[in-house]
């Protein structure tokens, strides 16, 4: 079981993966996730565009609702806690999120690993459910759609596929 945060979801689905995820994993997120996936919808731009292709999906991620509020700090958002939440209630074998900022805080909060979205593409490589060039590939659209070129999250999804 993989529980999803918005900026996951986001970057799965601005890069035409969110079919192929929902098909091969087992996907749950919370309702304060959705709700900031319909805010971030609002918005005429891949961020928005990419949050509309979840919504549309919705009916393929099993949705909780939780409260989550007392795992918030100043690194961890209510949509991070609402899954940390999740991810306890539920025992989940992961949490994937692509806030930098919130992973240590994140890792120390749940038994589940915590990860950030490209290691979905690592996995589907592994279940060859995708060729590792085409892993790269969509690797290089999530930097570019996300504006992480240069960032420490973009060296670490790289290492991931290498």
């Amino acid at each position: 079981m993989i529980v999803a945060d918005t900026s996951a979801l986001i970057t799965i689905a601005s890069i035409d993966l969110l079919d192929t995820v929902l098909t091969e994993f087992d996907i749950h997120t919370t309702t304060t996730v959705l709700e900031e996936l319909e805010e971030t919808s609002a918005y005429d731009d891949r961020h928005g565009t990419a949050a509309r292709s979840v919504l549309e999906q919705r009916h393929r991620i099993t949705v909780h609702s939780t409260d989550g509020t007392a795992r918030q700090s100043s690194r961890i958002d209510r949509g991070e806690a609402s899954t940390i939440e999740l991810a306890t209630q539920e025992s989940a074998d992961f949490v994937i999120t692509d806030d930098l900022r919130a992973l240590p805080e994140l890792q120390a909060a749940v038994q589940a690993t915590v990860a950030i979205s490209p290691i979905v593409l690592s996995a589907l490589v592994e279940r060859d459910a995708l060729e590792t060039e085409t892993a790269v590939e969509k690797l290089e659209q999530a930097a570019a759609n996300r504006d992480w070129l240069g960032a420490p999250i973009y060296r670490r999804a790289r290492e991931l596929l290498e």
